[in-house]
């Protein structure tokens, strides 16, 4: 487990984009998980500036998402379906074969989360995941009290990130309180982990990583377990160690 100490978010954001970068033109991935939320969109931003500037062919790239709220179409505004066009695939010459998210408003919605598990399997499992942590310490969707042997299914969110997530709603009631996630299991089998955490309200959940014990009260804990994870951490985010 390593940390990357920053200053601020926009230092967070370049480094994480450059870190992702150097594995592409290492050839180091052909898988890339990624995350949603506020917390990496500075890293979309420079990562494809970055992407524009070094001109890396991404004709062998798959991307998975690590989750999506079920009942939202890909068309609503706030799925994150259009998060992603919106932060990312418009900028991007990828085919739609190439990007992967869960279908959250599929008809059988437990044959949905097998279906992506096994997408992720039949793709060779993934190369390098980004993820945030949320104030309560969750990775993904996966809520405290979540398996840490789980894999891709429905979860129903803490009130927590219902409120947190409000913002990027109308009122907090149209937030759905349901998603479909990858599991735990599923992102610890990832090869590397990027962890993006900036602000004060995450300090809390660094802290529980950094000096914790493995506990699913913090789900972020088990990432202590991972071979490979890369933290990179601002100020803020920081207070507490």
């Amino acid at each position: 487990m390593d940390m990357i100490k920053v200053q601020n978010y926009h230092e967070m954001s370049m480094k994480a984009a450059q870190i992702v970068i150097d594995s592409l033109k290492n050839k180091q991935i052909n898988v890339l998980g990624f995350a949603t939320g506020g917390t990496p969109e500075g890293f979309y931003k420079y990562f494809v500036q970055n992407l524009k500037q070094e001109q890396l062919s991404l004709k062998d790239l798959h991307t998975v998402n690590l989750d999506e709220y079920i009942g939202l179409s890909e068309n609503n505004p706030n799925s994150y379906h259009h998060y992603m066009e919106k932060h990312l695939f418009q900028f991007l010459n990828l085919k739609k074969d190439q990007t992967h998210l869960p279908n959250g408003n599929a008809e059988n919605i437990t044959g949905e989360c097998k279906r992506y598990e096994q997408l992720i399997q039949d793709l060779g499992g993934i190369n390098l995941q980004l993820l945030g942590v949320g104030s309560n310490g969750h990775i993904g969707f996966n809520e405290p009290g979540s398996s840490f042997h789980g894999r891709t299914q429905v979860v129903d969110l803490a009130p927590s990130t219902i409120e947190a997530n409000a913002r990027y709603f109308t009122d907090e009631k149209d937030v759905p309180n349901k998603a479909i996630t990858m599991g735990i299991q599923t992102i610890m089998e990832s090869k590397s982990i990027l962890l993006l955490a900036s602000g004060a309200e995450k300090a809390e959940a660094i802290y529980q990583l950094m000096h914790g014990a493995v506990n699913d009260k913090f789900p972020v804990t088990i990432l202590q377990k991972h071979p490979s994870l890369i933290i990179i951490a601002d100020q803020e985010a920081r207070s507490l160690l």
